[in-house]
């Protein structure tokens, strides 16, 4: 039987699809839920999310599919419609600027003190995810960055594949954010050569891949999350390099994830 604490969403970038055939698809695979983009091109954009998301959450919810995140700005109007809407947490990630990463580090706080006393309003949790490359990356600096926050305000966004591409292992990690841990993404890739040995210089670059095959051991990380006795969600978020293949992977990918959470 599978852990009835943890409930499995899909982030649904890969489908710009309408909400009745979205709603079909994701139960199709077999999710409870999803993670909905308010981006430009989406069923819901930034500019019309106070319209648009309740209408989207309530027309998911009839077909049995419901709105676990956003990944849109974290701003009055995205915020007042996560609330009216009953979604808990808006993710985003802390892209570092040309100004450096300790500059960035600073002036990101800033801007989320400025938003506490709106989440805390609206009773709506900005997530942070770990991003490999010019983000914060790794699970401590998530822990530096958020660790004077409430949770209740502003939690982790913890990603086993972004933790596993930095070269964390995903018990130390996972005790790094545990104090702030909102949501689990699972997804998986490897660092692969793009050019040939006769390069001066070598240029790797991350391949995503399924959730059996990459660096981020899904084993390793439920036993982990099982061990703490997490509750809460787990997002699978449907990023693959082959993308032509994305609807058998992460079919494929959720059933491998509910076989390693199932109890003992």
């Amino acid at each position: 039987m599978v852990d009835s604490t943890v409930a499995f969403s899909v982030f649904t970038k890969p489908w710009k699809v309408p909400l009745v055939e979205l709603a079909e698809l994701v139960r199709g695979f077999g999710f409870e839920g999803i993670e909905l983009p308010v981006r430009p091109g989406y069923q819901v954009e930034p500019q019309n999310v106070i319209r648009d998301l309740p209408v989207a959450v309530r027309q998911l919810a009839e077909r049995g599919v419901r709105v676990f995140s956003v990944a849109g700005p974290a701003d009055e109007p995205t915020i007042a419609a996560c609330a009216e809407s009953g979604v808990p947490i808006i993710r985003v990630m802390a892209k570092i600027g040309v100004d450096g990463y300790l500059a960035t580090e600073a002036r990101t706080r800033r801007e989320y003190d400025a938003l506490v006393p709106l989440l805390d309003r609206y009773h709506v949790k900005l997530g942070v995810q770990n991003h490999s490359g010019d983000y914060v990356c790794n699970a401590m600096g998530l822990r530096h960055l958020l660790e004077s926050y409430d949770p209740r305000h502003i939690c982790a966004v913890w990603d086993a594949a972004h933790t596993a591409l930095n070269g964390e292992a995903p018990e130390l990690a996972l005790d790094i954010v545990w104090s702030h841990l909102g949501m689990v993404n699972l997804k998986n890739a490897f660092w692969r050569r793009v050019n040939g040995p006769e390069a001066e210089t070598a240029c790797w670059q991350p391949y995503w891949t399924s959730g059996r095959q990459g660096l981020a051991s899904w084993p390793r990380v439920v036993a982990e999350l099982q061990r703490r006795s997490f509750r809460g969600v787990v997002c699978l978020t449907a990023e693959y390099t082959d993308e032509a293949s994305v609807n058998r992977l992460i079919a494929e990918d959720l059933v491998y994830a509910k076989s390693l959470f199932r109890t003992k």
